[in-house]
């Protein structure tokens, strides 16, 4: 899971399983339009100083980001079955309008605007992007395939719906499918990736960092991801590389599919260690979770790590639309049953998203008298919280007399209940530890009184309207939308007249309780129908807030980073 921390949608999205083409004789946005649309990104230059890297991590280093750029290709591949033919054509354009169509391409990785309900911006493309990506055919139905899937034996069903196949018809036929694996299915990416791993890996000293890069290699070509991501939990190195196969956001007919991204990242040793103190406390927080003890779980997985680092280069899913702010991994259930999960904050990425972003929002948004509650500190330790209680709660459930996840019972309502349920149970976790910080011995660790407490739910409401600007097609975006909506009705947020809001900060302690309780209910029961209930009725836009969103116009909605430490290490050609 991550934190996108990934907007405004006022319309009602809708959907058939076989888009609609955007016919030429629409009207699509002009040269100014698309420039306009994608100032949304604010460029922003991301640097990181790796002069204290060994010269054998420097070579290796460049390796890597050379890997990494190769899954942007990957990428688009499974982004859409017509992207990289898009992206060949729009670069041979060289007129003012075709420079602006390919700017906002490559800030989406495709031709439709997350901002906008993934609305087309381009022509001869599905009016908008096709439920299922180019995981499953596009013009397969859910009904097909689950139809398909119960006749298959236990082991193929595993593989139809797991991570790591993508969904043809058998032979062209349209009548039967079939999975592949993604090592045949992006064959010639995997193996010019996997062999620059393994060549940074030759390079660099460090025993976990070769040991990853070699699994990570061979997973690549096997599809098997176990071991290498039991490796990824146990690297211990300067460079932190996140790479392969991770999040399903962009499965938008199942979640099931992960798409590939890659971060190279540098660890900032000084701010790890202060955030350790946290993770030593997650088995009490698990066992004072506000939901029917029998749903908590006894035992936490045995390692949990948490990385703070400096962002060189994202690609592919991790850098197409809003940018990743922090990650919570891996997403395979056997992994975090055995060894937790790794929280990794992108501190870099968070700072330039709270200076462009987040304090022009809370200048319009947030009551006058707490402009100056909205604070970084509590910022960065809420996405801390997020990522961390992506791990606690329910994980394996009973759905029907069988083993399961809330993920398999949930569908594609999982996505916004999960990113729900991280952002109130980190408010939850936080006002948990302040309220115990003297038994926690958590001094120095986190800021604790009235002041602190205010600062805290005065940034996430300020954080908030960030969010809901991502849309309700976005996982994050719905999630809020549930989050404001409540907190609104129950007195936690409140309204000024003058379009403004505040916080009360008592009715905001039981509101997130109540909230709590309520998701992580859902996930343990596996409740698909109260999900969606929930979700339909709270994860809209009303019109108060819906104005208050007008008023943030012109403020950027994220950042385009521009990796200026990657290219100069590894130039690369632009895209545009």
């Amino acid at each position: 899971m991550r934190q996108s921390i990934k907007f405004l949608a006022l319309f009602l999205l809708v959907i058939s399983v076989v888009p609609v083409l955007a016919q030429t004789k629409m009207q699509f946005p002009g040269q100014k339009e698309l420039q306009a649309m994608a100032a949304q990104f604010a460029p922003t230059p991301i640097k990181v100083d790796v002069s204290a890297l060994s010269p054998n991590d420097e070579q290796a280093l460049v390796k890597l980001i050379e890997a990494a750029r190769i899954l942007n290709h990957t990428f688009m591949q499974q982004y859409w079955s017509g992207d990289l033919v898009l992206y060949e054509k729009l670069q041979k354009d060289t007129s003012p309008l075709g420079k602006a169509r390919l700017h906002l391409f490559w800030i989406e990785k495709g031709p439709w605007e997350s901002l906008n309900g993934n609305k087309a911006f381009l022509p001869d493309v599905p009016a908008r992007k096709p439920l299922g990506a180019n995981f499953y055919p596009e013009d397969m139905s859910k009904e097909q395939f689950e139809s398909w899937v119960a006749g298959l034996s236990p082991k193929d069903q595993e593989q139809a719906k797991g991570f790591f196949t993508v969904i043809r018809w058998k032979n062209g036929s349209r009548r039967e499918l079939s999975w592949v694996p993604y090592s045949q299915e992006y064959h010639s990416d995997l193996m010019r990736a996997a062999s620059l791993l393994r060549e940074a890996a030759g390079l660099t000293n460090n025993a976990s960092l070769k040991k990853f890069l070699n699994l990570r290699a061979d997973a690549f070509l096997s599809n098997d991801y176990y071991a290498s991501d039991i490796a990824w939990m146990d690297l211990d190195a300067p460079l932190d590389i996140t790479i392969g196969p991770y999040e399903v956001y962009n499965d938008e007919l199942f979640g099931y599919k992960a798409a590939f991204e890659a971060y190279i990242t540098l660890r900032d040793d000084a701010e790890t260690q202060k955030l350790l103190a946290f993770t030593k406390h997650l088995q009490e927080i698990e066992n004072n979770l506000p939901i029917d003890p029998q749903y908590r779980n006894p035992k936490l997985g045995a390692g949990a790590p948490i990385r703070v680092v400096d962002e060189i280069l994202a690609t592919g899913d991790g850098a197409h639309g809003v940018q990743t702010a922090a990650f919570n991994l891996p997403n395979d259930d056997r992994v975090v049953q055995q060894k937790g999960s790794k929280r990794v904050m992108l501190k870099n990425v968070q700072e330039a998203k709270f200076q462009k972003i987040l304090l022009p929002i809370a200048q319009r948004a947030i009551s006058k008298s707490a402009v100056n509650d909205v604070k970084f500190d509590p910022f960065f330790t809420h996405i801390l919280a997020h990522e961390l209680m992506h791990g606690l709660g329910p994980h394996q459930i009973k759905l029907q007399g069988r083993e399961a996840s809330p993920r398999e019972a949930l569908k594609e309502l999982y996505g916004a209940i999960e990113e729900a349920k991280a952002d109130v149970t980190g408010l939850f976790a936080l006002q948990y530890m302040m309220d115990h910080a003297q038994e926690m011995q958590l001094k120095g660790s986190l800021a604790t009184g009235d002041a602190a407490e205010r600062q805290l739910y005065t940034t996430f409401l300020a954080s908030s309207f960030r969010s809901l600007r991502f849309g309700l097609n976005e996982a994050h975006g719905k999630g809020m939308a549930v989050q404001f909506n409540f907190y609104l009705d129950h007195g936690g947020f409140v309204e000024n007249s003058d379009g403004t809001f505040k916080v009360n900060v008592a009715k905001m302690k039981e509101a997130v309780r109540e909230l709590d309780h309520d998701l992580l209910t859902l996930e343990a029961e596996g409740n698909y129908a109260g999900a969606k209930k929930l979700l339909d009725e709270l994860g809209v836009i009303r019109p108060a807030l819906a104005k208050t969103l007008e008023q943030l116009q012109g403020i950027p909605t994220d950042i385009e980073p521009i990796y200026a430490t990657a290219d100069e290490l590894a130039p690369a050609k632009k895209p545009f």
